[in-house]
């Protein structure tokens, strides 16, 4: 029984399976690869998921849905002939057509598979994913991010041997931005933002209001069925415009054609404020990696929308960096959960690839006055064990009260409550009665919060486990034991402890501007532990060693602008004047699609 990589997408989705050492991207019914994710049901019930559904988005729009993705996770339903469906359950449904396809291509059973979803989902949204998963009668045991997706699959198609690399995953409904850092076969996922609600479909809308304002149109005040036509219309606009300099939107409507000339700038000005918030996730991205844009090697372009040119000429001309577009964007996803199922059944060719990911978002408890304490930040790589000492507030205070909070507000009420720890604690002036309070969080949802009260010794414990994930109690039990090795801090163990002392011993013997040298190198080892981060620990000890290995031989030494409006076209001609100025060379690959600067 195989196991499948499925990119689940809120415009297309799409399979892979790890065959003959590659990734190999799985045809549907009509021998394509890309499958709409669109669900559309008649009156006798019937049931069409992928292209003859998206068909029917224009003739039967009230019974026809799409874009379900943005809403999963949420108590949004649709009503398609007369009955109502959550966004889980429509997913399901694009799960199962994915499912059956690939038994036939692979002619065996398909019982599990890697659903990527863009690194910016909640808990709650992952756990309506495994729940589609589940329905569709797929074992979902891991959920990867589409950027660390997509990572793995350029790292393996484009290997290099160090990269910093930012991968910029524009979808038909979603933006992510990954900060990636490549070394020694590792993957390590160091930072993650992104838009949720930004992607090609909203070019599709924009072009569509900008097209009714020219012909005294509201678009809003169309049926359905009539604004389907029109923005069905915009996104072949769209689409024609990354092969044409000019293309004629023509719309059939009140018994007329309306009809206007666009050509790329024009595109740029009815959709200006799409572009601007492209910009937002990169730069917060990069300052949760802790690093500025000189660190980052190369940015790759992955997603469906990043075929428009614009897209990528707008990402050369403010961020000056090289920009790799990969001549298939919109299935390089499918194609990284492909070679993440590969690794997942241990394939020679890559079963020592390893990739890791980060928390996408902030856990942490409530302290006085309704304010969010941070344990577990967002961006730190997983799995992971971080603790927090708290105090007493109140003078005679006899309990302690531990609400456990998701989010990234200062404010708790503002998060999303996951839940509580009660504890007795003596009567004592406030301030005095102390407790430890330590979260481990692995890669598949599960959370364990560890108390102790310091005076006392006595304990508390909490399991926090994501409603979807059909783990039993001998699962669970194994998992914690593997969660309790994290627990030991990164300076207590064996080979850091020997760098440590061996830095000591150098020190001693070494002179005053040697002595700078490794006091620095000994700090910023500290650190690094201190994030308590295997990956980056990794890193920092190869770094630390040869620091000292220079030491030792040497113990008498040492030794992206932005002045455009990103939110108008302004950016475009000044883009476009620095593109006529590259040599031919250049050009020839920016036609390409391939854009270095």
């Amino acid at each position: 029984m195989a196991i499948i990589g499925i990119d689940l997408g809120t415009t297309n989705s799409l399979a892979a399976v790890w065959r003959n050492g590659n990734s190999e991207l799985i045809p549907n019914a009509f021998g394509e690869f890309l499958t709409p994710s669109v669900v559309s049901v008649n009156e006798e019930g019937d049931i069409f998921v992928g292209k003859v559904a998206k068909e029917r988005l224009i003739s039967h729009p009230g019974s026809t849905a799409s874009l379900f993705k943005r809403f999963m996770g949420t108590g949004k339903t649709y009503k398609l002939a007369g009955k109502s469906y959550k966004p889980q359950e429509l997913s399901a449904l694009v799960l199962k057509k994915l499912k059956e396809d690939a038994e036939n291509y692979l002619e065996e059973p398909v019982t599990e598979a890697i659903v990527s979803v863009p690194a910016y989902f909640s808990n709650a949204q992952r756990d309506a994913t495994k729940q589609a998963g589940q329905m569709a009668g797929l074992l979902v045991e891991r959920i990867i991010n589409e950027p660390s997706a997509a990572a793995l699959a350029c790292q393996h198609l484009y290997p290099e041997e160090e990269c910093m690399e930012m991968v910029f995953d524009f979808g038909g409904g979603t933006l992510d931005v990954s900060v990636v850092d490549c070394f020694d076969n590792v993957i390590n996922v160091v930072a993650i933002s992104g838009d949720n609600h930004l992607g090609g479909c909203d070019f599709d809308q924009a072009i569509a209001e900008f097209f009714c304002r020219e012909h005294g149109i509201r678009l809003k005040d169309l049926t359905e069925s009539e604004q389907a036509i029109f923005v069905k219309s915009a996104e072949n606009c769209k689409s024609a415009l990354s092969e044409q300099e000019e293309v004629e939107m023509a719309v059939h409507y009140g018994g007329k054609t309306w009809t206007s000339a666009f050509d790329t700038k024009k595109m740029i000005e009815a959709s200006a404020s799409v572009f601007g918030r492209m910009l937002q996730p990169m730069e917060k991205a990069v300052s949760g990696a802790e690093i500025g844009w000189e660190d980052i090697d190369r940015i790759i372009l992955v997603g469906g929308s990043c075929k428009m040119p614009a897209v990528r000429l707008y990402l050369q001309h403010f961020l000056k960096k090289e920009v790799i577009f990969l001549g298939s964007p919109d299935t390089i996803v499918a194609l990284g959960a492909g070679t993440y199922a590969g690794i997942k059944e241990r394939c020679s060719e890559i079963r020592d690839m390893l990739l890791t990911d980060v928390c996408p978002f902030t856990l942490g408890v409530a302290i006085r006055d309704g304010i969010m304490s941070p344990i577990i930040e967002r961006n730190t790589a997983l799995p992971v064990s971080k603790a927090e000492i708290y105090q007493t507030v109140y003078d005679g205070q006899d309990k302690l009260k531990l609400e456990i909070y998701q989010g990234e507000s200062i404010r708790v009420e503002h998060n999303i409550q996951l839940d509580d720890l009660e504890m007795q604690v003596p009567p004592a002036p406030a301030g005095r009665e102390t407790v430890l309070v330590r979260f481990t969080y692995d890669i598949n949802g599960i959370l364990e919060v560890d108390a102790e009260i310091t005076s006392t010794g006595k304990r508390g414990h909490l399991v926090i486990v994501e409603d979807g994930n059909k783990m039993n109690g001998q699962q669970i039990e194994r998992r914690l034991q593997e969660l309790k090795s994290l627990k030991i801090h990164p300076r207590d163990r064996e080979e850091n402890m020997y760098l440590i002392s061996r830095c000591e011993a150098l020190y001693e013997q070494a002179g005053e501007r040697l002595r700078e040298f490794l006091s620095y190198e000994m700090q910023y080892f500290e650190f690094v532990m201190n994030k308590q981060d295997d990956i980056r620990i990794k890193k920092a000890r190869k770094r630390f060693s040869r620091a000292m290995d220079s030491a030792e031989e040497h113990m008498d030494a040492f030794g992206v602008e932005k002045n455009l409006d990103a939110f108008s076209s302004a950016w475009y001609d000044e883009a476009k004047e620095e593109e006529m100025e590259m040599d031919e060379e250049f050009t020839d690959l920016f036609g390409k699609g391939h854009l270095t600067s």
